[in-house]
């Protein structure tokens, strides 16, 4: 079983990093394509050397330029990186058809960066990348014709429209991908708000009806009781058995509701501390949990938050839930005496985090709690996360 469980979670994080969209720096190591020009140049094999050197030195500038702000959001909304692929188109031109040869390489990085700055989604027109890149390919191969020869024109221009039109679609897939997720996550908890709105309709509808029945009743005995004693009597138990019935309903209902989501502890944390004159910071992030992952860090939250309010004397705490595709962790800190449980010392939890800390065990996770630096006391679980689990929920 536990075999079974490392292995889902290694592959969950192996699917993690499987859509996780290159970084800023994944496209520098191309520039090492133009490794051979610069041993040409130290070796003084070609004609003016320091005017090589210097539009190497100016090509990779502008070529870390034009990435690092096409994968920029913020940047990609100016015209650095537009500027850059530009200064880096003039200075290609320069290299190649003043020294030929190997330099003819450095097309197929100005085609790459033309990808990562024009690219567009896969919904939109990318009309202008395709002008772009051909136009560079184009370029590459009559280049190539007329000074590294023809045995290169095809190579040269098949490259560089190749590794424009291959970069943007990637970074476009990805993007995609990365869209649909949060599109994903965004709907799973509108969804876990509609419920929560349904309940309350749902509690409101109990609740109208069984008072509207106990008023009338109420009503009923009063007028009954100066002169029809029995008949009184008799409305009285009907509102008790009434009473009785809408409190059994309420209980079921509340009971399948608080074990679905932990939002609704976060909610009850928040308010008891505030009432507690403990000022409150409530945090949470990541996809919407599985309902046992829920309802398990719902008691560590209720658990924790009471040792605060009733131990700590502290004057603010602190609740932040990170979510992640394979774990999820709970964070609850306090600036109080360093006591988290009545019965807790350093290295020695009370009964309630002695049964908590069970029960992650079981799930798979593990609690640790203590004096969290000179002052204040940390409580901190982290649990494993079965996507299957959440997707068969879901379904």
């Amino acid at each position: 079983m536990t075999d079974s469980k490392t292995e889902r979670k290694a592959g969950r994080r192996d699917r993690a990093e499987r859509h996780k969209p290159p970084g800023k720096f994944a496209f520098l190591p191309w520039l090492f394509m133009l490794t051979g020009d610069v041993q040409d140049l130290i070796k003084g094999e070609l004609p003016l050397p320091w005017l090589g050197g210097a539009g190497v030195v100016v090509f990779a500038g502008l070529y870390a330029l034009a990435v690092f702000t096409g994968l920029d959001k913020r940047q990609r909304a100016t015209r650095v990186p537009y500027v850059a692929l530009a200064g880096l188109a003039v200075v290609t031109y320069a290299l190649t058809l003043g020294y030929g040869g190997d330099w003819l390489l450095c097309f197929p990085l100005l085609s790459l960066a033309a990808g990562v700055v024009l690219r567009r989604g896969l919904t939109e027109s990318g009309r202008r990348l395709a002008v772009v890149v051909v136009t560079f390919a184009g370029s590459a191969g009559w280049i190539a014709a007329i000074r590294g020869g023809p045995s290169e024109t095809l190579t040269v221009a098949y490259g560089t429209l190749l590794s424009g039109f291959l970069t943007a679609a990637i970074l476009s897939l990805f993007e995609a991908v990365t869209q649909l997720r949060a599109t994903r996550e965004e709907l799973a908890r509108s969804a876990v708000e509609r419920e929560r709105l349904r309940f309350s309709r749902d509690l409101h509808d109990l609740l109208g009806h069984t008072m509207s029945v106990i008023v009338v009743k109420a009503e009923a005995v009063r007028r009954l009781a100066p002169r029809d004693l029995d008949a009184a009597i008799g409305q009285a138990a009907d509102i008790e058995a009434v009473g009785r019935q809408a409190l059994t309903e309420i209980r079921e209902a509340v009971t399948g509701y608080r074990e679905s989501t932990l939002n609704t502890e976060l909610d009850r944390a928040r308010s008891l501390l505030e009432a507690s004159g403990i000022t409150a910071d409530i945090r949470q992030s990541g996809p919407p949990l599985p309902p046992q992952s829920a309802a398990l860090l719902g008691w560590v939250v209720r658990e924790g938050v009471t040792n605060v309010v009733r131990h700590s004397g502290a004057g603010r705490c602190t609740v932040e839930v990170r979510g992640e595709t394979d774990q999820v962790r709970l964070e609850i800190t306090d600036n109080g005496s360093g006591v988290g449980s009545g019965t807790a010392t350093a290295g020695s939890p009370g009964n309630g985090l002695k049964g908590l800390t069970e029960r992650l065990a079981a799930a798979g996770g593990h609690l640790t709690a203590g004096p969290d630096g000179r002052k204040g006391f940390r409580l901190v679980a982290e649990l494993p996360v079965d996507s299957e689990s959440e997707e068969d929920h879901r379904s």
